[in-house]
C-alpha cells in the first residue's frame, strides 16, 4: 500500500477549503467582462451559478448579506409572505378610521343655574344625548373642562368651574362611561370667549347676560368609529 506523507495530507486539507472559500467569496463583488462592478451578491454561488451550501444544507451568506436581501430558498422565515401583507391591510384600515379630537361646548347656563354646579333637567338631557352619541365610538379619554365668567374672585371662579366639570363627569359615569376614562379640569375665568366686548365690573343683569358665552363646559373626545 502506497504511503501518503503527513505533509501532503495536511496541505490537501488546507487547500480544499481555501479553494471552496475562494469560489464563494468571489461572488461577493462580481466584475463583468466590461470591467464594470456589479451589485454584491447576498449568497455565495459555485461555478455553475448555483447557491453554495454547507454540510448541513444551509446557504452560504456573503459578508454583504442583510435580512432585506433574504430569499425564500435560503431564508424562508425572513421573507414576507403574501398572507402577512394581507393581514396588515385591515390594521391600516383601522388606523385610517381614527378621527381627530372632537370638541363639544355646552353652555354652562344650559347645564346649570347661575352660580351653581347642580345640573338642571335640560342639562341632564343634553348630556344624555352626548353619551348616546359616543356609544359607537372607541375612545380612550374624555376631557371635560369647566369655565366661568370674570364676575367674582379668581379663586371662586376656579373652584366653581372645577365643580361643574366634576358634575358633568359624575353624570356621564352614571350613563355607563368608565370614570377612569374621564379627565376633568377647571380653568376659571381663563380664555374668555367674549374677550373685551362686555363692559363693566359690577354684577348687573346686562353684564351677566353679556358674559354668558364665557360660562361653559367643553368636552373633548377622540377615538375611532
Amino acid at each position: 500500500m502506497k504511503k501518503i506523507s503527513a505533509k501532503k495530507t495536511l496541505m490537501g486539507m488546507i487547500l480544499i477549503p481555501a479553494m471552496f472559500s475562494g469560489a464563494v467569496l468571489a461572488q461577493e463583488t462580481v466584475i463583468d467582462k466590461d470591467k464594470s462592478v456589479k451589485k454584491p451578491e447576498a449568497y455565495g454561488v459555485d461555478d455553475r451559478g448555483i447557491i453554495a451550501r454547507n454540510t448541513t444544507g444551509l446557504c452560504w451568506r456573503t459578508g454583504y448579506w442583510t435580512p432585506a436581501m433574504a430569499i425564500h430558498e435560503c431564508d424562508p422565515d425572513l421573507v414576507k409572505k403574501p398572507e402577512d401583507a394581507a393581514a396588515a391591510a385591515p390594521a391600516a384600515g383601522v388606523a385610517a378610521a381614527k378621527t381627530a379630537p372632537e370638541k363639544i361646548t355646552f353652555s354652562a347656563d344650559a347645564l346649570f343655574d347661575f352660580d351653581s354646579a347642580k345640573l338642571k333637567p335640560n342639562g341632564i338631557q343634553s348630556l344624555n344625548e352626548f353619551a348616546n352619541g359616543i356609544k359607537g365610538l372607541k375612545y380612550d379619554t374624555i376631557i371635560a373642562v369647566g369655565y366661568a365668567d370674570r364676575i367674582g374672585s379668581d379663586e371662586y371662579n376656579k373652584n366653581l368651574s372645577i365643580r361643574r366639570a366634576e358634575s358633568v363627569k359624575a353624570h356621564l359615569v352614571s350613563r355607563g362611561i368608565e370614570p377612569s376614562r374621564i379627565f376633568v379640569d377647571g380653568k376659571g375665568e381663563a380664555n374668555p370667549v367674549t374677550g373685551n366686548s362686555c363692559v363693566g365690573d359690577k354684577k348687573t343683569k346686562a353684564l351677566i347676560e353679556c358674559l354668558a358665552p364665557d360660562r361653559r363646559v367643553e368636552i373633548e373626545v377622540a377615538g375611532t368609529r
